[in-house]
């Protein structure tokens, strides 16, 4: 019997459930929006396009070191990586004064030129630097080539243009790959064909190899540079909204197949002043972090490579060249294998800023590990023969790896900033500017930081300062300051959202 107060009459013709909870649950279904499909053919054509910058930039620090001792700039070979940074440092001053300018008339002509543009030089200065005989014109060719390689902010734009935040947890992945497996193939290349009269006479016995012995390894990143070219130029197309016109693009949308459908064209917004976008705290915020993220990056690059080639005496491990680049392999395979295997799981998993700040929060112990590894070659060196045993050997590349895998983990840090820049910037139209400013702040932490950390290694190891170890207590601090800026991300995100 129904009540006296329920209006409403049952029967089996009836629905289960009232109006307004039927409303209720259209509306909760509706508020999570359906993941649009991934763009799998533009996404594989950036992918092969990003891929071309990490194999020439990689591709010589396995030599690096080598090369500039064979230009008998100076007698002491403790400071033979104050030249290794001022060559890193110049490449990155270079990124620096382009990196805006680049992303700033993508924004006016469309991203696909800029990013030929840039390639197609970066090509042509490596392969400069392959053919340099003297510190002045490996210094032109490197800073020629930073000059190029500020399109980067301007990749990262298309991607964000062919994502959105319903399928860049699987994109991202994906892409993030391209560097890892770059800097898998660029040390490989560097370690393997430098010198290939001396290693490789039968094949590579020509006089001109000879004269130059770092030619072959330029040559063939430049190569695999005019390729991905060639590649992007036929697929890669257009994502920049007021360049589409209406025409397919493979911009991310609810197409059934997950690559390109027709666009309908939009009123074009207006990008804001540079001035404009650092007044929003949280862009502001990303700068900043990005600026300590990218030096603390390079840091542990540079110094990782100088720590490598250096003596055991001198604070090092006495590596070769080819065991450089087996080390610098490794990884990129590590990184790899992040990619791949966890990282689309952890984008679903955590929040952003908070994966930010854990990535931040490892960098001290990259830097901690290293001088460990020393003492372990010291006490596992035989004064007689000057080698070490089989079980430090293992012992060492077993501590190398692990090292790796942390400064890897911490290096997740750089694509979450990306996904943050994407997430915060205040238009489509400013998406552009948005990385240009982000990515400026890291290339200028890029410009002087192999600079400063080699002559801390160089000044370090030379006055016996702290064991030779007074740059790891340095790098430490700033790794902690570091961590300290970076949580300003997530509080900025907390008031943005609140």
């Amino acid at each position: 019997m129904t009540p006296a107060n329920d209006t409403t009459n049952y029967d089996e013709t009836c629905p289960l459930l009232r109006t307004s909870n039927a409303h209720n649950v259209e509306a909760r279904i509706a508020e999570k929006p359906k993941p649009t499909p991934v763009p799998k053919g533009q996404l594989a054509a950036l992918c092969v396009v990003r891929l071309v910058e990490p194999i020439a930039f990689t591709q010589l620090f396995p030599y690096v070191n080598e090369f500039m001792s064979d230009l008998h700039l100076t007698d002491d070979p403790s400071k033979i990586g104050f030249y290794s940074g001022l060559v890193e440092s110049v490449f990155a001053i270079s990124q620096l004064c382009s990196i805006y300018k680049w992303a700033k008339i993508s924004d006016v002509i469309g991203r696909r030129p800029v990013i030929f543009f840039g390639i197609i030089g970066l090509a042509i200065t490596t392969l400069m630097f392959g053919l340099s005989k003297s510190l002045a014109s490996v210094l032109v060719a490197r800073c020629l080539g930073g000059l190029f390689s500020g399109n980067i902010a301007v990749i990262h734009s298309v991607l964000g243009e062919i994502t959105d935040s319903t399928n860049q947890m699987v994109a991202l992945p994906i892409y993030g790959l391209t560097w890892p497996l770059g800097s898998i193939i660029g040390p490989l290349i560097g370690g393997t064909f430098s010198h290939p009269a001396s290693k490789y006479p039968k094949i590579f016995g020509y006089q001109f190899l000879k004269d130059y012995p770092y030619f072959l390894p330029c040559f063939i990143a430049f190569v695999i540079a005019f390729i991905g070219v060639f590649l992007g130029f036929i697929f890669l197309e257009e994502t920049l909204p007021s360049k589409r016109n209406g025409k397919k693009c493979g911009i991310s949308d609810a197409s059934t197949n997950g690559d390109c459908a027709t666009t309908a064209p939009a009123l074009p917004e207006k990008p804001l002043s540079v001035s404009n976008l650092l007044s929003i705290p949280i862009i502001s915020a990303l700068a900043l972090s990005g600026f300590m993220l990218s030096y603390l990056g390079t840091s542990f690059d540079v110094v990782f490579v100088l720590f490598c080639y250096s003596s055991i005496e001198s604070g090092g491990l006495s590596f070769s060249a080819s065991q450089i680049g087996y080390s610098l392999a490794t990884a990129g395979a590590i990184a790899a294998a992040i990619q791949l295997c966890i990282m689309s799981y952890l984008l679903r998993t955590f929040d952003s800023a908070k994966m930010y700040n854990f990535c931040m929060a490892l960098w001290p112990y990259t830097f901690l590990v290293l001088p460990i590894l020393n003492l372990i070659a010291r006490a596992g060196l035989d004064e007689t023969t000057g080698e070490l045993g089989t079980t430090v050997v293992a012992l060492l590349w077993v501590g190398i790896a692990f090292v790796l895998m942390v400064s890897k983990v911490a290096s997740l840090a750089y694509s979450i900033s990306m996904i943050l820049t994407k997430e915060n910037a205040p238009n489509a139209a400013s998406l552009g500017q948005s990385n240009g400013i982000v990515q400026f702040a890291m290339c200028f932490a890029r410009s002087f930081a192999p600079f400063v950390v080699s002559s801390l290694f160089a000044i370090s190891a030379e006055y016996n300062l702290l064991g030779g170890h007074l740059w790891v207590v340095i790098m430490v601090t700033i790794s902690f300051l570091g961590m300290t800026i970076s949580r300003k991300i997530e509080q900025t995100s907390a008031k943005t959202i609140g």
